[in-house]
């Protein structure tokens, strides 16, 4: 398994995702749709009748979402290339795309995880891991309404925090490790307090605001309100933004070399100018929901999303 593998192909795939996935009418989608439900802009060949105008149609959110190629997985492999249209086993097919997306996506992480030469000890296990995830993704539709996705998320966690943990070093703090669960709760609240009087010596408040350029190396905002922080220039080498919440937060020219971005909210982050062609755990909706442009840096398996501005 590599990225070219874990994204999207539309021309394998029947529109899975345009049918399966339930929205309801916001800011990111113009009307209510049930699971199950063909979108009304899908067109009979699959494709999109609204595709090269999504967000002023009142469809953004389709614009951020990516499948990490489980929608050909689905229709070409798990059903054998048949289309939901005539298949008896359709309502089969809506149910197993989600889980399989879920799979992929922790591939995506796994296949990362696994080209951080500084995390070679954790190696062995992510390629063991990477196997068992990819043959449960493999598995019978019966198989695959039986997959606990949050037990393997979670077993999938623990290695992708050591993974982090290596990367980030020596700019972040070593979390507490499994035989240390017990003092895990107590050392995280003083690892919280003496990161944050370091963050406040370096620039940053409480809040998240920082001044401009402000030194924030392992700075640790791990599930963080960082809305519309003001985060310009700042050095962020190895910071834990794991789950921070950076809705428009001001990114412009940070450097994002190393940190963790794991489920990090980038909805309308300002990227332009910002460095993060070593940032961990990067994927495709978040880019696509973040704003940047032509000076912003990425890892080399992501490409700029199409709506930037150039």
């Amino acid at each position: 398994m590599t990225f070219a593998g874990l994204r999207g192909d539309c021309g394998q795939c029947f529109g899975l995702c345009c049918v399966a996935l339930p929205f309801a009418a916001s800011s990111d989608f113009a009307v209510d749709k049930a699971a199950g439900e063909p979108c009304r802009n899908l067109l009979a060949d699959s494709r999109c009748s609204i595709h090269d105008r999504l967000p002023a149609a009142g469809f953004r959110g389709c614009t951020v979402f990516d499948c990490f190629g489980a929608g050909q997985r689905v229709s070409q492999e798990t059903f054998g290339g048949r289309d939901w249209r005539s298949s008896p086993a359709a309502s089969a097919m809506f149910r197993t795309f989600p889980v399989v997306r879920a799979l992929h996506e922790l591939l995506w992480y796994v296949t990362e995880a696994l080209e951080r030469t500084d995390a070679a000890d954790v190696h062995d296990e992510l390629r063991t891991a990477r196997k068992e995830i990819d043959a449960v993704a493999s598995g019978t539709p019966d198989e695959l309404a039986a997959v606990d996705v949050n037990a393997l998320r979670g077993a999938v966690n623990a290695l992708l925090l050591r993974t982090s943990e290596a990367v980030r070093a020596p700019d972040a703090p070593t979390a507490p490790r499994g035989d240390d669960a017990a003092a895990a709760p107590r050392r995280r609240a003083q690892s919280r307090r003496a990161d944050l009087r370091g963050a406040k010596r370096r620039g940053v408040d409480s809040g998240g605001g920082a001044s401009r350029g402000a030194d924030l190396r392992g700075v640790n905002r791990r599930g963080a309100d960082l809305v519309g922080a003001s985060l310009r220039g700042a050095d962020l080498r190895g910071a834990n933004l794991r789950g921070a919440c950076l809705i428009a937060a001001d990114l412009r020219g940070a450097d994002l070399r190393r940190a963790d971005l794991i489920g990090a909210d980038l909805r309308d982050a300002d990227l332009r100018g910002a460095d993060l062609t070593d940032a961990l755990f990067l994927t495709v909706p978040q880019l696509a929901a973040a704003r940047g442009d032509a000076t912003t840096r990425l890892p080399r398996h992501l490409d700029a999303p199409a709506q930037w501005s150039f």
